[in-house]
């Protein structure tokens, strides 16, 4: 590569910089955010930022007048509350950890269980580190499988703890999504997308029969259809529901075009 050719970096936490004070600040003493930067960053802000303006032209709508939750559903996951187009508030954190459980990743932990889990068991904190990044969430809770698919197949045929993973997934995704609901107060669409929430009708069913509360109707015979962009709420559904393939190469295309261009 030439010296003069142009090298861009596109940031996944770049989306998540219009979060408030309130929503990324922790309630740790002052100093860890102004001299160590501990702080909410948030992750995936390149699908959220797709599928949230993806979602305003279908709806045929100014994403500066919508309310928007997106939720990237995958081995790792996150949900945006996107206001008028920008990130409020996301699911991850300073890491990707925290939040919804994931393939292999823990999700929300009291840290307290932690340090007693260490203490229990001699653990040092990069061993327990390495249980929570790659041995927890579905797949710790399942003995099974980080991949949903498996889930769905074990759970099918009795797994019990396989069963328990995937409505534990569901129950979080419908806490956080209620949670964005009440942090905008109000919401246009929920939006899905990535590998789990793209291709698993289960798994969306499973999580908007949490949402009837906020007037939003799933069509199950929508929600059954895979791979296109569409609307799987019924048509007098107060909250749309959409399935979005995320595009997160053409996201970091486009930024690429519009700084080389400005060069």
């Amino acid at each position: 590569m030439g010296k003069d050719v142009p090298q861009v970096a596109v940031f996944d936490t770049a989306f998540h910089q219009t979060m408030p004070a309130k929503a990324y600040m922790y309630a740790l003493p002052y100093d860890y955010y102004t001299e160590d930067g501990v702080r909410r960053y948030g992750f995936h802000g390149t699908s959220h930022r797709y599928v949230s303006g993806r979602c305003a032209e279908l709806m045929g709508k100014p994403i500066e007048e919508l309310k928007l939750i997106s939720c990237h559903m995958g081995n790792g996951s996150s949900i945006c509350a996107i206001m008028n187009g920008k990130s409020v508030d996301t699911s991850m954190g300073f890491t990707p950890l925290v939040g919804l459980p994931m393939g292999t990743r823990v999700g929300e932990l009291d840290p307290g269980a932690m340090q007693y889990v260490m203490n229990k068991h001699g653990l040092g904190i990069d061993e327990m580190l390495n249980i929570l990044n790659k041995k927890s969430g579905v797949l710790g809770v399942s003995g099974v499988s980080s991949d949903f698919r498996d889930l769905e197949s074990a759970a099918d045929e009795g797994n019990e703890r396989a069963r328990l993973a995937l409505d534990m997934f569901d129950y979080c995704v419908a806490k956080v999504v209620g949670s964005y609901a009440a942090a905008m107060n109000g919401v246009d669409a929920v939006i899905f997308t990535a590998g789990v929430g793209e291709n698993a009708p289960t798994t969306r069913a499973g999580i908007c029969q949490y949402l009837g509360y906020l007037g939003a109707e799933l069509d199950e015979e929508a929600n059954a259809k895979r791979g296109e962009d569409r609307c799987i709420s019924k048509p007098d559904s107060k909250v749309q529901l959409w399935v979005i393939p995320t595009n997160e190469e053409l996201v970091i295309a486009r930024d690429t075009r519009d700084i080389v261009s400005a060069l």
